[in-house]
This record gives C-alpha cells, structure tokens and sequence, in this order.
C-alpha cells in the first residue's frame, strides 16, 4: 500500500497549482512567525524603553529630593533658623524610598546594580554625616560648604547612572527604529511576493482548469472509445463467428459464447452450473501441451495459436485451433478464441484425395503414354531386336561351319560362342528396357545416374533416328552426381523428347537434321539436361502454351506428352522449359536435384573439372 500512496503524492506534487498553493501557505507561516516574533520584540523593546524611563525618573525624582534635602541643610547651617528643618526627617525617608526603588528598577543590570547599592549606602552615609554636622555645628559657612561637597558627591553619582541609562535608552530606541525598518522592509517584500505568487497561482489556476478540462475531454473521450470498444467486443463475442471463451487459468470457463457452445456440444445451462472445464474437455494426450500453455500464459501472459482436441459432449473428439491471452499481468482469469477445424481437416483429407487420384490419373496417363510411343516405335525395336538376332543366327551358322571343317577349328568356335552369347544379352537388354517402360508399376526413387538414363534411350531411339536421317551427338558430362529419380519415368521424359525432336525435323531436308543431346550442373549445383535439335523451331506466342495439356501442333497429337512431362519433372522437384535454338531449332530443357546422400555430397565438395564427351551417331 504504501507504493500508491507514495505515487499519488508524487502526482499531487507534479501539478504546478499545488505547488504554488503549498509556496502561498508556507509564506503566510513564514509571515506569521515573523509577525509573532516581531510582536514579541516589540513588546520587549516597549519593556525595556519603558524601563529605562522609570529609572530616568526614579533617578530624577532622587535628585530633586536631594536637593530639596540640601536646601533645607544648608539654609539651616547658615542661619540655624528651625524654620528650615520643619520638615525634618521626610526628604530623608523620600531618599530612601527612591533608593530602594531604584535598587529595584536596576536588578537586571549588573553595572547598574552595584551602582545603586554603592549610590544608597554613599546616601545613607551622607544624611548620617549631616544629621551630625546639623546636631553638633553652629552657624559657619564652613559646615554648609562641606555638606554641599557631600552632595555633590551624590549628584556626580545620580548623573553616572542618568548617563548611562541614557545611553541605553537612546540605543533601545535606535534598535527599535531599525527593526522597524526591517519589519516595513519584510512587509513590502512579502507584499510583493504574496501579490507575485498570486498571479502566478492565479495562472497555474488558470492552466490547471485548462489541463483539467482537456482531462476531462479525453476522459470523455477515453470512456466513449472504451464503451465504443466494448460494443465491438460484445457485438464479436455475439456473432459467434468463432468460439470465445473467457476462463480461469486453473481451467473453470467462466464464460462463452453460442460458438464454442456448439463447438464442444455443451448448452449454456452445463455452462452456468459449472460443467465446462478444460480438463473435462481435454484428452489425456493433450494434457501436458496444456500444461504447457499454463506455464506460457503464467510467464509472458500469451499463448500462440496451437492445434488441439477437444472430447465433445457426446464422447466424439473435434479438431480446433486455440489460442489466449491473460486480462493483467499476474492475474489468473483470461480470454480465448478457440476455431473448429473439422471443415479444414475435412478439405485436408479431400486434397489428400483429390492428390492420390491426380497422382494415380497421372501415372495412368504417364503408362499410356509410354505405350503409345512405343507403338509408335515398334518398326524401330523390332529392328533393333532383329539385329541381336540375326547376328545371333549368323553366329551359330559360322559356328557350325567352324565345327564341319577337317579339322574343326575350336579355337573360332569358341569364339563364334562368345559373339552369340553377346548378342544375346545385347537383346535380353533391349526387351528388359522396352517391358520396364511398359510395364505398370507405382513410382520408385532411387539413385541413379542421369549420363546412364539418356544413353539408354537413345538406345532403344536409334534405329527411328537412322530411319528418319536424324543425326544424334551426346555432350555428356563425366562426374555428374547422381540424382533421385524414377528411372521409367525419367526415360519417359527423354523418350518423348526426343520422339518429338525426331518428328519436328522429318519435314527438315536432307543434311539439316541434328540433335545434340547434353547434360552438365545448372546454377543451382543440380543436373540439366538439354535436348537441341535443327527442326522447324518455335512459335514464340505459343511457348509458355506447349506444356498446357491437350495442347499440340501436330495433326494427330493429342497434347498430353509435354504436360505429362513436365509434371513428372515437376514432380521430381525439378523444372522444365523450353525456348529457340539459335540459328534455327528448338530445344528443351529440364533440370533435376541431387540425391542427398554421402556421395552427392562428396561429389559436389570435390569440385572437380567437367570433362565432355563427345560421339557421333
């Protein structure tokens, strides 16, 4: 409590109004305790004044009966007429009385004091010395001419005391004078200064009714924004557009909307009792990420959005996206927004669907494709099947000859053996090749080598080359990396491209028909194969339409073997395009990513220099 307290005073301090109000009181008891003190001297200075004149007259009052008292001595000394002691005895005790009384008057003044007593007893001792001179002494001049010393002894001392208290008066009066000088000095100043600081707290007022009301204004204002805000909260947590909850971080929902309600499957009645809780409505598997979620709204007082489950009503389980946030900072109660998933992971599931049947409409067509250009290709594999064959038969011919001769040459027969054994597996190889790319099977990656890829197809491509003149040249890079491929789908794209280059340029004249087929690393440290031919060329309006499906410009095509083509690359992680061969022509490229493996890594720290090879077909 006291850090509040000791807050709001710092603000009360910070206004300036305050402080001129605080300045005002402070100068009014400075002002008064003046004013007391000057009070309380001034009383004093009116004492002591007052006091010095009741010596001054108590000293003249002594004098004049002193005098009075030689008169009377002194004319009787001179004439010893009774006449002049008729009131014998009077002026002594007046002298004594005045005595006395200064004794008293002149207590406080040390100097004074002694004074006094010595003035009192030298009287005493006069009026003795006289009273003895008027009992004993005749008339004589003599005896009035030795009293009138005495007294003027007593006189000299009346007048050392007059003297100074004089003097003492005289500068009780000067002080006095000064010190209302000083108090007309302070009253002007603090005059001034109280009519300074009214203006200036008559300003500050002024300033502070200002600030006050602009306060006051946005205050207003704040209040309407808040009001204006809540309207816009409340009228969110009515649309029920998502589920809203507001809830206590042990996990008692306090509150929600119709949203959530539906969500979980709960009607407003569980809600009021108290039925709705988090850990009711959370699986066991879900237990320790909401755990967690407490932990990050206790520490940073927001939880990101997650997904999760929630346990329905009815026992069935709902999908839904979570996230919250706490009102203030250590506090316990927080708001959350709370979005049903089911349509989402729905449509998931379809588009996973809808993929698996692209994929296998995909495969399908990639199949119908292979089949068809290899119908297309039947002249040619049958020759090229033919060739092993007939060698084979040439072979066994000459063999038996060998055998037949006197006498047989079994050295040539061996070797005749050897031939038919090569020619052999050179056919066994060109049937495994034609019924892997006819054969319907499910995709499968594996690390193969791209230079091994292409020399295949061109294979089983060259008898159609050499029938429609088509000069093929390889460039083919050595120490290319491997990559992850399918391996008939891969020869299906080279296939069809080089099917397609073969018929562009069966139009070309005689001498102009060329492909260069070559491959190297792209910028990207991946493989690039590149197929160049001498055909017709490109439209360059119709470029970005060649891979669209059912698009085509031959006259009995139907559009499918370039989209076919570029999915499968596509599909590799790969891209493909196409564009003019300078001077005339067309070609095709498509690039492919490494196998991530130890030996692509290797290869590609190794850097070594690409040699091409080069062989003409």
């Amino acid at each position: 409590m006291s850090v509040p307290v000791r807050a709001l005073s710092l603000r009360w301090l910070a206004r300036p109004l305050v402080l001129a109000v605080a300045a005002l009181l402070m100068l009014f008891a400075a002002t008064a305790i003046l004013g007391l003190q000057y009070w309380q001297e001034r009383q004093s200075t009116h004492h002591v004044v007052g006091h010095s004149r009741q010596v001054l007259e108590t000293l003249d009052r002594l004098r004049a009966i002193i005098a009075e008292l030689e008169a009377e001595r002194r004319g009787y000394l001179m004439t010893l007429d009774p006449a002049y002691l008729k009131a014998y005895g009077v002026s002594d005790e007046g002298v004594r009385r005045e005595a006395q009384a200064l004794q008293a008057l002149v207590a406080d003044d040390p100097l004074q004091r002694l004074r006094a007593q010595h003035l009192a007893l030298t009287v005493t001792a006069k009026l003795r010395e006289i009273d003895e001179m008027v009992k004993t002494a005749g008339t004589s001049g003599l005896a009035a001419l030795a009293m009138i010393r005495s007294m003027d002894e007593i006189r000299s001392q009346i007048d050392l005391m007059v003297d100074h208290e004089r003097f003492r008066l005289a500068d009780r009066e000067a002080r006095a004078e000064a010190f209302e000088q000083r108090w007309t000095w302070w009253i002007a100043g603090a005059v001034v200064l109280v009519v300074a600081l009214a203006g200036a707290a008559l300003a500050l007022a002024r300033l502070e009714a200002k600030r006050r009301k602009k306060a006051t204004e946005e205050n207003i204002q704040l209040q309407s924004d808040v009001a204006a805000r809540d309207i816009k909260i409340r009228r969110l947590f009515d649309a029920n557009i998502i589920g809203i909850i507001i809830w206590e971080v042990e996990g008692r929902i306090l509150e929600a909307n119709d949203a959530f309600l539906r969500i979980v499957g709960y009607d407003r009645e569980d809600l009021v009792s108290g039925r709705v809780h988090r850990t009711d409505l959370t699986p066991p598997e879900w237990r320790d990420r909401d755990l967690q979620t407490v932990g990050e709204l206790k520490r940073v007082g927001t939880a990101l959005p997650f997904e999760k489950e929630y346990v329905r009503k009815d026992g069935s389980r709902v999908p839904v996206l979570i996230g919250g946030t706490m009102f203030a900072e250590g506090g316990d109660q927080g708001v959350g927004f709370v979005l049903d998933l089911t349509p989402l992971k729905r449509a998931e599931a379809e588009a996973r669907e809808h993929e698996r049947r692209y994929h296998e409409a995909l495969i399908e067509l990639a199949h119908a494709n292979r089949v068809t250009t290899m119908g297309q290709l039947t002249a040619s594999i049958a020759h090229e099947v033919n060739q092993p064959i007939a060698a084979i038969v040439a072979n066994a011919e000459a063999g038996l000859n060998w055998l037949q001769a006197q006498p047989p040459n079994l050295e040539r027969v061996r070797q005749t053996f050897g031939w038919i054994t090569a020619d052999g597996m050179r056919a066994g190889d060109i049937i495994g090749r034609i019924r892997a790319l006819i054969r319907k099977a499910p995709p499968q990656k594996e690390d193969m080598e791209i230079n091994q890829a292409v020399l295949e197809v061109i294979a089983l491509t060259r008898s159609e080359a050499f029938k429609n003149g088509v000069s093929v040249r390889t460039q083919l890079a050595e120490g290319l990396p491997p990559v992850q491929a399918d391996r008939v789908q891969l020869q299906q794209v080279i296939l069809n491209l080089i099917v397609n280059a073969v018929e562009a340029m069966a139009g070309v004249g005689e001498g102009g028909r060329e492909l260069l087929i070559s491959t190297g690393r792209d910028a990207s440290n991946g493989v690039q194969v590149s197929l160049r031919d001498s055909g017709p060329g490109l439209d360059p309006k119709n470029v970005e339409r060649l891979f669209d499906a059912f698009y085509t410009t031959k006259p009995t095509g139907m559009g499918m073997g370039l989209a076919i083509c570029r999915s499968i690359i596509e599909a590799h992680g790969g891209r493909m395009w196409a564009g003019a061969n300078e001077p005339h022509g067309a070609v095709f490229q498509f690039t492919l990513p490494l196998a991530p493996d130890e030996t692509a890594s290797r290869l590609l720290r190794a850097g070594e220099p690409t040699a091409l090879r080069s062989a003409a077909r």
